[in-house]
């Protein structure tokens, strides 16, 4: 059975069944695609809403999720954005596209989402997850990517192509 109609996510859903949900990036693993109950319980039931936003992982441990974000009809739903939705509030573009995501990932950090912004931090003294250089050889492998080196940089990025354009569709959702 196909995870999802993205091809990238089912390379990486292969990987997370041979390592194991939560092994190879702090705080992420891969959930039911298109699973909308959490944006209903936490944001809006609005058809608009979740008809534009597609959930498929836990960012963090306490209940922070990604989504793409149907923005246009683009038929690479890869390319879409990718935005995070906070356990604790707070909703912001994180990745231009599943690419940047899957770098992001490989930094092995948890996501802090809150409602101004959202950024990852990693001490130097942190140890990596178990799966972290098997998820690095597996990035490298499929997209010849490396792991970001400065996710701020990838997330200002994101911010910066679509992050007006999101909050001003998600704003009349919002409570």
């Amino acid at each position: 059975m196909t995870y999802s109609p993205v091809a990238e996510l089912n390379l990486l859903k292969d990987l997370q069944d041979s390592l194991g949900h939560g092994s190879f990036g702090d705080g992420f693993g891969l959930t039911e695609y298109g699973d909308v109950s959490g944006l209903v319980a936490g944001w809006s039931d609005d058809p608009e809403f979740t008809g534009r936003l597609v959930p498929f992982a836990q960012a963090t441990a306490g209940g922070s999720f990604y989504a793409l974000w149907r923005l246009d009809d683009r038929p690479d739903p890869a390319t879409l954005p990718v935005v995070v939705f906070g356990d604790e509030g707070g909703q912001h573009v994180v990745a231009r596209h599943l690419r940047e995501l899957f770098q992001l990932i490989g930094f092995d950090a948890e996501i802090r989402v809150d409602w101004d912004s959202s950024f990852f931090y990693r001490d130097e003294d942190d140890p990596h997850s178990d799966g972290h250089d098997t998820y690095l050889a597996w990035l490298d492998r499929n997209f010849g990517l490396p792991p970001a080196r400065d996710p701020d940089a990838v997330v200002a990025s994101a911010q910066a192509e679509f992050g007006r354009r999101f909050s001003a569709w998600v704003g009349p959702f919002l409570p």
